[in-house]
Formats: C-alpha cells, structure tokens, sequence
C-alpha cells in the first residue's frame, strides 16, 4: 500500500510517500481501508519528536518508532481481527488509528463507531481527535451545565470549533476567542460573542466565566485564572512554548500543582477517542447540532504541505487529506 513515512524526526520535509506493507490487525483490531484522514498538532510534535518527552513515553528515542503518521480517520472495515467482533467488513467507521497516513491502517475496534451518516468519509475524518478532546473538555474536565459561561480561546481551530458547538448544544452561553480573519467563522458556529484578541484582552478581568477552555495558547495561569469566577473551572487542552523537555506542558503541571489550594478548578487535559464518545458526536452530528468545519483538503501525496499550513497558524476549523487508494 502507500503510504507517507519518515524515518527521523524533522520538518515536514522528511517525509515521502514510499509502498509499504499493508497492516494486519491484531487483538480487537480492525484493519480499516482509509478514505480520509486529519491533521492536527499532535501530528506536528510526533513528526519533530518535541517536546523530547515524547520520545521518552515510547515513541523512539533517537528516531520514531513508527514511520506512518496519522490518527483520525474515516473509511471502510476491511478485515476484523481475533477477538474483534463489533464491525463487519463493509461497514463505513470513524475514528482513530494507527498510521491513518495510509490507504490502510488498523485501529482498535473501541476507538472506531459507524460514521455519521449525514457526512461524507472526508467530513468525518476531520471529527475524532478534536472533538472527543472538545467533549472530554467541556463535560468530563469542565462539567459544563446550561445557563453557564463558557470561554472557548482558540475558537476558530480544531478542537475549539467544535468546542464552541458543543458548549452551545449543552446550553451554555459561549464567548470565543479568536483572530481578526476569523471572527466571522467563529460566529457562524453560533458564539453569542466573538472577542478579537488582536483588538481585546480576553483575559483582562473584565469578564468572569464559569468556565475557560484555553486551547494550544501560552497565557500564563495567573492570567487565565482572572477570567475565572471564584469557583469557576479552568481547562488547558495543549500548548505552545515552553522548553525542549515538556514543551507547553508546564502549565498543565502547574495548574494541577495549585488546583488544590484554590477554590477554582484548574484541570488539565489527556483526551483519548472511545467508542462511547464517538457515537454521542455522530449523534449530535446526525441531529444537525454540530458540523466540522473543514478549511482545505489535500491529496495523500501533500501531507507535508498540510502541516506546514496547519503550523503556519492560518488554519479554519480542521484539515482533511484525502487517501484515494491507487489501482493494482
């Protein structure tokens, strides 16, 4: 099959397409033939092997481990393997697995559920990752109730177009926080307010929240905690900065370090993809309360470029690359 690998960790300009062999599942996996897959930053740092402790929790320690990228994906089961009994060959899926980068991969069978039926493969590739961190942000770390306040920084990406959307189906009153080009995209995805953080302090004091939901940014906690009311919840979803060891991380560790001793929650996320939290989406989905918002599309053979966009900060809402699987 083809496939895009790299052998090093490095910029984007490492990998290339090459045919490898085709995946065979294992226990409770299932082998899915791929018809889209996503980028998202989780993609970026394993490819750079940063920050370093990436490479210390099994990743590979000099060079990856793994030479396909990808998570999400969206595509039809081809084979079960031993064990696996809850997908049939045939059946159209979502969700996550490993190496989605590829016209194969093979996913466990509790990361997968049967794709939307109201999207196409390219629309649902561009759920998972984002929005099950978006779900487990809002009700799992965040408990978010109807009638709170709830600020999305970092609105207009990923997972914050989806965390928009969600905390609005959950009834929650929504302030997202955004660039200038991308106020009016963050709009559309039914904010009752938009902050141009170009132009406004989100975080200035002004304004409390019952809940922050701070994704990918680099404000200090003080900073964050300020939006916050006396008891209002904090949830920090990634990172940018920090040092080459734990990258953005620090604040995570800091803010579960203080949470105890304040009266706010300060709460840090490690989002997975469950079956469970896969078919509530598709639900949602299927009910018209959420949609992806998908920027651009690339073919199998422009990963790269992708994630240089997806680095250079542009991005709206999600990228999808398309995996068309090439004639034998």
């Amino acid at each position: 099959m083809r496939a895009v690998v790299h052998d090093v960790y490095g910029p984007p300009d490492v990998m290339r397409v090459e045919e490898v062999e085709r995946p065979v599942p294992g226990k409770g996996e299932v082998l899915v033939r791929v018809h889209a897959a996503a980028v998202d930053q989780g993609v970026w740092h394993l490819l750079e092997g940063r920050p370093y402790a990436i490479r210390a929790a099994g990743f590979g320690l000099r060079a990856p481990k793994d030479r396909v990228r990808g998570m999400d994906l969206a595509g039809r089961v081809e084979a079960v393997g031993p064990g696996a009994g809850r997908f049939r060959p045939g059946d159209e899926v979502y969700g996550a697995g490993n190496g989605s980068f590829a016209e194969y991969a093979c996913a466990k069978e509790d990361q997968l559920a049967l794709k939307p039926r109201n999207l196409d493969f390219e629309a649902a590739a561009a759920v998972p990752v984002s929005a099950c961190t978006a779900l487990k942000a809002l009700g799992g770390a965040g408990g978010v109730t109807a009638g709170q306040s709830v600020l999305v920084i970092g609105a207009s990406g990923g997972v914050g177009s989806y965390a928009v959307q969600l905390a609005k189906a959950f009834g929650a009153r929504v302030t997202g926080v955004c660039g200038t080009a991308k106020t009016d995209l963050v709009r559309s995805l039914g904010a009752d307010e938009v902050i141009d953080y170009t132009r406004e302090d989100p975080v200035d004091g002004s304004r409390r929240h019952d809940l922050v939901l701070d994704i990918a940014g680099n404000r200090p906690l003080g900073a964050l905690r300020r939006a916050l009311t006396p008891r209002g919840t904090l949830v920090i979803v990634g990172g940018e900065g920090g040092g080459r060891w734990i990258g953005g991380n620090d604040r995570q560790l800091r803010a579960m370090l203080l949470s105890p001793f304040v009266g706010q929650r300060l709460r840090a996320l490690a989002a997975g993809v469950p079956h469970d939290d896969l078919k509530v989406l598709a639900e949602l989905i299927e009910a018209g309360s959420m949609t992806p918002a998908i920027d651009r599309s690339y073919p199998l053979e422009e990963v790269p470029d992708a994630i240089r966009y997806l680095r250079g900060g542009h991005v709206r809402g999600k990228l999808v690359i398309r995996v068309e699987t090439a004639p034998r």
